[in-house]
């Protein structure tokens, strides 16, 4: 049997190491990590995500993407014919986003962003994990490996002005009803992890585990 090639797109400066839980049984499944690419010159999402699909080597993969990475799949997969769509902690449209997010596109205050502090991994990390994850820092620092400037700047901006208001039929969501930097109560259709904050990834991966291989296969 031809195993499935899934291919994992981390969030907001993540390294793939988030992903080192994630195990999908061997004999069906071809895990694929993408890494993040330093953006060119004002580079659209658009031409952005074609770069991105260029490191797609299988036909017909399946897509996952976390948090700004699952913005960025959705955007992927309108260039790419794919198996599956899933979102982990992410946004289907800019719709969901949180009021204090609408409110930084409105007044541009993402460009007042001290971004140039990238060594102050405990702000980068508040943007990339939420608050919550600042006691356990340490832990942490690893998984946020992207610091460049021209990166940040740029995937924050992006971000603010992601405006998608139609969602991808074919996208699958998952979310945790804990999720402090895209909160539930803004999300609609999705599959609810209890308990699952934003990284999720990290520390719900035995749900994961479980009932991943179930949605990817179930046509």
């Amino acid at each position: 049997m031809e195993k499935i090639p899934v291919y994992f797109m981390p969030g907001l400066a993540a390294s793939t190491s988030i992903f080192e839980r994630i195990e999908l049984p061997e004999d069906q499944f071809e895990i694929h990590l993408l890494e993040w690419l330093i953006p060119e010159k004002k580079e659209s999402l658009t031409d952005y995500a074609q770069r991105l699909a260029e490191q797609i080597k299988h036909e017909n993969p399946v897509l996952v993407g976390v948090s700004f990475g699952g913005i960025l799949v959705q955007e992927m997969a309108k260039i790419m014919t794919v198996r599956k769509l899933l979102i982990i902690s992410s946004v289907k449209t800019c719709l969901e986003f949180p009021r204090r997010m609408k409110v930084a596109k409105t007044t541009k205050a993402y460009k007042l962003l001290p971004t140039g502090l990238v060594q102050n991994i405990e702000s980068l990390a508040k943007y990339a994990f939420g608050n919550t994850v600042t006691q356990r820092l340490k832990l942490y620092e690893r998984y946020l490996s992207v610091r460049d400037k021209t990166y940040l700047d740029w995937a924050i901006e992006t971000i603010i002005l992601w405006d998608r208001i139609d969602v991808d039929p074919n996208v699958i969501h998952i979310h945790g009803d804990a999720d402090e930097i895209f909160p539930i109560k803004y999300i609609k259709d999705a599959i609810v992890v209890k308990g699952g904050t934003h990284i999720m990834i990290l520390n719900k991966f035995k749900w994961l585990n479980e009932n991943l291989p179930k949605i990817i296969l179930n046509e």
